[in-house]
């Protein structure tokens, strides 16, 4: 089975966090019939962001189902966690508030990339506010989704000046319950 990154928008779907949890509810009990899962959702506080991470063994698996609820898929990619274990995020309730985006460079391959991030993220220990979580890379290599809790925005900026990777976007997303 695979993992998957699917981009969204809630917006005028959802409103609420109740609605979000109920909707959420009802897409896990459907995914299970279709022989998906879905394994984490972040999503932006304004709702128009929505970061799904789905296992999986077809995209169709997961896609028709966001159909059937009217969620828009704005994008679909095969992804690899880094930093935890798949086993590890399932069952975890761990607080991440804010979700960096950066779009690798092209000449960058995935042995490139776990290399410099096992090197740079020593450096972590230098913002001692800003708690690492996790990270979904693009099989493709194109982007990588990072998962911090920090307690504003320029904390998650140090953060990433110290490990010295860029940020193409920041998402401030709803806290977990």
């Amino acid at each position: 089975m695979g993992l998957y990154l699917v981009e969204s928008s809630l917006k005028g779907i959802v409103s609420t966090k109740d609605e979000l949890n109920q909707t959420t509810k009802s897409l896990q009990e459907k995914l299970a019939v279709n022989n998906a899962s879905l394994i984490e959702l972040q999503v932006s506080k304004d709702f128009t962001r929505a970061f799904f991470i789905f296992e999986g063994e077809k995209r169709t698996n997961f896609t028709d189902v966001l159909r059937e609820f009217s969620i828009p898929v704005q994008l679909v990619k095969q992804v690899r966690l880094v930093g935890k274990d798949l086993e590890e995020v399932k069952k975890s309730n761990e607080v991440v508030n804010y979700l960096v985006e950066w779009n690798i460079p092209e000449d960058i391959t995935m042995d490139q990339y776990l290399a410099r991030k096992q090197k740079n993220s020593v450096h972590y220990q230098e913002v001692p506010e800003v708690k690492f979580s996790r990270t979904y890379v693009c099989e493709d290599m194109t982007k990588c989704l990072c998962f911090y809790d920090a307690p504003d925005e320029e904390a998650v900026k140090r953060a990433r000046k110290a490990v010295q990777t860029p940020i193409d976007s920041i998402t401030e997303i709803l806290p977990n319950e």
